[in-house]
C-alpha cells in the first residue's frame, strides 16, 4: 500500500494525485489518499466508479485526517 499525502490540496488535486499514482501499486493493492478537502469524500468513490477501481472505504490517518482507500483492479 502507498499513502498519498494530499493534505491542504483542494479539488481536483487529490484526484489528480490518485490518478497519477494508481499505477504505482500492483493490481490488487491499495492506494490511500489522505485528504482534508471535504470534496474528497465524494470525489474518490466517484473516481473509482468511473475508472473501475474498488473504493474500499474511509478511515483516518494518525492525525485524524480522513484517509480514503482505493484498491487497484486493473
Amino acid at each position: 500500500m502507498i499513502e498519498l499525502d494530499c493534505r491542504s490540496m483542494v479539488c481536483p488535486a487529490p484526484i489528480i494525485a490518485l490518478a497519477r499514482h494508481i499505477g504505482d501499486v500492483p493490481v490488487g493493492d491499495v492506494v490511500a489518499v489522505v485528504a482534508d478537502d471535504a470534496a474528497a469524500r465524494y470525489d474518490v468513490p466517484a473516481w473509482c466508479r468511473m475508472k473501475q477501481h474498488e473504493y474500499v472505504g474511509e478511515d483516518a490517518a494518525d492525525d485524524g485526517v480522513p484517509r480514503y482507500l482505493v484498491r487497484r483492479l486493473a
